[in-house]
């Protein structure tokens, strides 16, 4: 078979007005040319990362828009945004594992094509590294200290499932989801590179571990070790066997 005439066709379709309007000239060119790639995995690569910066840009608008909603207190609209950017936060992290498909050969032929580059310097990154800690206050500032509740209040002293605590836990899934991502690249990293690699000098892997640990939310997953805390100093830290009801005697 002749592979560059299938070439030009993948990298100059016809456009028509579906293709215009979504620009896919200027899209399909975002890639290296065919012609140039080091292997036939990266194409792949280079996709994925970028549908990843895609996403991560649609992740970060709607975020400001949470913001803005938070400062209303629209909790209908801020649910129904917040669980956009859930079902985007688990298609990125799906998405890592087309990378697996490549071996750590083709992956390291790849790696030599990004100079000193690496994934902690995306821009779509670190852009939503910046955003939770606004929406923490805003949060606070509206769902708390305006109606004059603690964080204790709305998931146990005064429990009511109510508006506070249905933001809350939208707060706390995205938080969730985030550290999940994290969590798959530095399997996908471990699997690829190696997380013990002497050229890696330790540092990606150590800022990767880092923020795999990290919580953007620390006060709503504190809470709930502060109540099993208490709960546990209230009914007793030592319970009665169900399975074994002679163990009491």
């Amino acid at each position: 078979m002749h592979k560059p005439d299938y070439h030009a066709r993948i990298e100059a379709p016809e456009m028509r007005d579906y293709g215009v309007y979504l620009q896919c000239d200027k899209l399909l060119q975002c890639q290296k040319p065919l012609a140039e790639m080091v292997n036939a995995d990266e194409l792949q690569f280079q996709i994925v990362h970028q549908v990843e910066e895609l996403w991560m840009k649609l992740i970060a608008y709607t975020l400001v828009d949470v913001l803005d909603y938070l400062e209303r207190e629209d909790t209908h609209r801020i649910v129904t945004l917040m669980g956009r950017v859930h079902r985007l936060m688990r298609m990125m992290t799906a998405q890592l594992d087309l990378l697996e498909t490549m071996s750590p050969k083709e992956y390291q032929q790849i790696r030599l094509q990004l100079g000193n580059g690496s994934g902690q310097e995306s821009p779509g990154f670190k852009l939503i590294l910046r955003l939770p800690p606004d929406l923490w206050r805003a949060f606070k500032a509206s769902y708390l200290d305006g109606r004059g509740l603690t964080v204790e209040d709305v998931y146990d002293a005064h429990y009511d499932h109510g508006d506070a605590y249905v933001v809350a836990e939208a707060l706390i899934e995205f938080d969730e989801l985030f550290q999940k991502f994290r969590a798959n690249h530095l399997y996908l990293i471990h699997r690829s590179i190696g997380l013990g690699s002497k050229s890696l000098k330790g540092r990606p892997v150590e800022m990767l571990e880092g923020g795999a640990r990290h919580r953007f939310f620390p006060e709503l997953w504190d809470i709930r070790c502060d109540m099993t805390d208490r709960w546990g100093a209230e009914y007793g830290r030592v319970r009665d066997s169900i399975s074994h009801p002679e163990a009491k005697a």
